[in-house]
């Protein structure tokens, strides 16, 4: 008899099925043993009495300890009191592996401990909803970009500059060439795929070497980064706000029943529909002025300023046109006040900060080079990247949506780390 899984459960009822998986949880009551068993699909209460398998079976049931691994044949009944609304009388029982004692029990544990064995804390019901929202996201993404024109060409991981100077990068010899760097972003190689194919995304991960020790900071994370030709600020934020509206909807749509194990409250993300207000630097230094916040002009905000701003809203906030001295040389300048450059955030509510950063890309051949020495980084690592204001330039825009910023706001994590599988920080790189 093939294997079924506990999702699918509601297409057996009354027929007998095999479910292979993991014990949850078990309770005994004399002649009955309830078995909770997991397989990764969902929870289900099996049923073993004694009298239908025989003493010898039943004793073994007894030894179940959390985790052991099990294959149970039985019949599917209806039952709402079970996890998912279905249980299974046991006909067959086989043990594969009785677990040795679970370092994770019921009671609460320290969060170093439970970075320790994140391994093992994969398997709680709430880190494995959070790891289901994160794939639910993940794939509304590709479909947003594949279903509207998009085409997938990743960058290097390896690359021989940075896009924003080497400060916060991680750095390596390669071979007999010198210094290498892994990626911040693939941002400069999807402008040269922009060139070739229109509309392109890159999603990999990137790295940051930050000394950050903040709840929204990762070493190592993924970003979605789409570039677009012929795109200018204006449509880099339609196709912003129309991209987040479509996976926070989407995975509102298809994992309800995730978000209602993280108890997480969904009416701010529920208002995440177009369109979403759009203030510039400006606008978003006065709001933290109004707030009494000793902000000057001319810094970057920090995630305490991002939280203020962004608490004047009940959705996503586009901030616009920064200074350009606190952005990158590849952005262009406002022509219309050279001091600010045309770039884009996109500020998460509730507190969650930054989840999106781009910008209008400088196309002038000339500018470009000036910005460059400007920046002081090295014109011989550029080549290339400056042959696309040479052959074809054209206006160009884009902007990278940082994963686990995403998943820590859908799931209202306190702390990133919980957005992804194994968490890189700086002070942790196990397991």
């Amino acid at each position: 008899m093939p294997q079924t899984y506990i999702k699918e459960l509601s297409k057996h009822v009354g027929l007998s099925v095999v479910l292979k998986g993991w014990v949850y949880n078990s309770t005994n009551k004399g002649k009955l043993n309830f078995i909770i068993i997991r397989d990764g699909t969902g929870l289900c209460q099996c049923v073993l009495f004694k009298p239908n398998v025989g003493d010898e079976v039943f004793q073994k049931s007894l030894q179940l300890t959390q985790e052991s691994s099990i294959i149970i044949t039985g019949k599917v009944k209806e039952e709402k009191r079970s996890p998912g609304g279905f249980e299974v009388e046991i006909e067959k029982f086989e043990i594969i592996q009785i677990a040795e004692p679970y370092p994770i029990s019921p009671k609460d544990h320290g969060i170093d401990f439970l970075s320790e064995n994140r391994h093992l804390w994969l398997r709680s019901s709430r880190q494995h909803a959070i790891l289901k929202i994160r794939h639910e996201l993940i794939r509304s993404m590709r479909d947003y970009f594949d279903n509207n024109g998009f085409t997938l060409i990743d960058g290097p991981i390896l690359t021989p500059a940075a896009c924003e100077g080497t400060s916060t990068l991680f750095e390596t010899e390669y071979f007999d060439l010198g210094k290498a760097y892994l990626t911040q972003s693939s941002q400069l190689y999807a402008e040269a795929s922009a060139m070739a194919h229109g509309k392109v995304y890159s999603f990999g991960p990137t790295f940051r070497a930050e000394k950050s020790k903040t709840r929204r900071h990762l070493t190592e994370f993924w970003m979605i980064e789409p570039e677009v030709a012929f795109a200018d600020l204006n449509d880099n934020m339609d196709l912003a706000e129309d991209f987040l509206e479509y996976i926070i909807q989407r995975t509102l749509k298809n994992k309800k029943s995730e978000l209602e194990i993280l108890e997480r409250n969904t009416s701010f993300l529920e208002k995440v529909k177009k369109p979403f207000p759009r203030i510039s630097y400006d606008d978003a230094v006065k709001i933290l002025h109004k707030k009494n916040i000793p902000f000057e002009w001319g810094n970057d905000f920090g995630g305490a300023d991002e939280t203020i701003i962004s608490q004047a809203f009940d959705r996503p906030v586009l901030i616009h046109r920064y200074p350009s001295v606190v952005k990158a040389f590849y952005m262009k300048r406002d022509p219309e006040n050279e001091k600010l450059a045309l770039a884009l955030d996109v500020l998460a509510p509730e507190g969650y900060g930054e989840i999106i950063g781009g910008s209008q890309r400088e196309d002038d051949l000339n500018l470009l080079l000036k910005r460059i020495e400007e920046h002081k980084l090295p014109m011989e690592a550029f080549n290339w990247y400056l042959d696309l204001r040479k052959y074809g330039t054209v206006p160009h825009s884009g902007f990278g949506l940082g994963l686990e910023r995403t998943v820590a706001w859908v799931c209202g994590l306190e702390h990133i780390r919980e957005s992804s599988p194994f968490p890189r920080m700086i002070h942790r790189i196990t397991p």
